[in-house]
């Protein structure tokens, strides 16, 4: 028969969403550039992309719900949504790969500097930085206590894991009330780590710029914080819509990759935890 359907996928009508996403990525980068060589306008511009960015990955992901709703994900579809969600989980590992060079390259290869308390930079001054044996963490430096709120942040992500597990196994059995606790538990120790670590950066004995002690950890521990955000904003969005009622026990992509990705976090976490705190401020003075 004419036109008959003979596979298993299913043919996207046009969208607009990948041009107006990539013109609002422009305009946002034109925008950044603008800001930060403090031309007129120039946070305007990067917000109002930013905005059509955000837009962009509402209506987007929203019209992926509806085409699920509407039968398009066969098994085979959701099969590669699942081969994308690890790729896309595989690239983050290298993201973070490079930060951990990056934290090991200046760990095991120290430059000879002395940290002098008060200083925000290297070349603040005659007195700010003193030549000194290759150290690591930089000699007179003070650290953040490993076994203070990382240990609390580390406890609060491993439960998080269990909980957003008891979750995902609830959904598979129809449990949609465990489903809902299970989010919410999980959601609610995410904010919490967010709180914590806001906190702790607050309190720091050293700040972002002047040595690669600082630099490397406020990129390597920041940047893991601001995945946590995006994890719990993924979680929030899985929560409306278990209370939606979308999620069935055959069919919950949506859930199982935001699932995937809070491990994800967790795991890089205790990384984290272990070479940055433990091991990287080890026999370094604790501030505090």
């Amino acid at each position: 028969m004419a036109g008959a359907k003979s596979h298993d996928y299913h043919i996207l009508p046009p969208s607009i969403w990948p041009f107006f996403g990539s013109m609002s990525a422009l305009v946002m980068a034109s925008g950044g550039i603008m800001w930060m060589h403090k031309a007129a306008f120039g946070g305007y511009v990067f917000f109002a992309g930013l905005l059509g960015v955000l837009f962009t990955m509402y209506s987007w992901w929203a019209d992926v719900v509806r085409e699920a709703h509407a039968g398009d994900h066969t098994p085979v579809v959701q099969l590669h949504l699942r081969y994308g969600m690890i790729l896309f989980i595989a690239s983050e590992v290298m993201f973070f790969v490079g930060w951990f060079w990056a934290w090991f390259d200046f760990s095991l290869f120290p430059v000879a500097l002395e940290y002098n308390e008060g200083v925000t930079s290297i070349i603040a001054g005659p007195n700010s930085v003193t030549q000194a044996a290759g150290v690591w963490p930089p000699k007179g430096l003070e650290v953040i206590d490993a076994f203070h709120l990382p240990l609390l942040n580390t406890l609060l992500l491993l439960c998080s894991g269990t909980t957003v597990t008891w979750a995902h196994h609830a959904l598979l059995h129809g449990d949609r009330d465990g489903l809902k606790k299970g989010l919410w538990l999980t959601i609610i120790l995410g904010l919490v780590f967010s709180s914590v670590q806001a906190y702790e950066y607050m309190h720091a004995p050293f700040v972002f710029k002047g040595l690669n002690y600082s630099a490397a950890f406020f990129m390597a521990t920041g940047f893991h914080g601001f995945h946590v955000l995006i994890g719990t904003i993924f979680l929030i969005v899985c929560l409306v819509r278990a209370y939606k009622g979308h999620f069935t026990p055959q069919q919950h992509f949506g859930f199982e990759a935001a699932a995937w990705y809070w491990h994800f976090v967790d795991v890089v976490w205790l990384f984290l935890f272990i070479v940055v705190y433990v091991w990287g401020g080890w026999g370094a003075p604790v501030h505090g």
